[in-house]
């Protein structure tokens, strides 16, 4: 199941340097691409807000 983003978001960019297929975009608040996304989890370990969760 690919992650999420929540609007804890804070666009600090620390996810985007973590995955590996290049599946976040960036924006006010970050997106992961679901059909991208490899489940890794690495997006989730590196945010500091907290803001990257497992689901649709």
């Amino acid at each position: 199941m690919a992650y999420r983003i929540s609007e804890e978001c804070i666009a600090c960019g620390s996810c985007i340097d973590e995955c590996p297929v290049e599946a976040i975009r960036e924006g006010d608040i970050y997106e992961i691409v679901a059909d991208e996304c490899i489940d890794c989890g690495n997006c989730a370990e590196s945010c500091p807000a907290e803001a990257i969760h497992e689901g649709a």
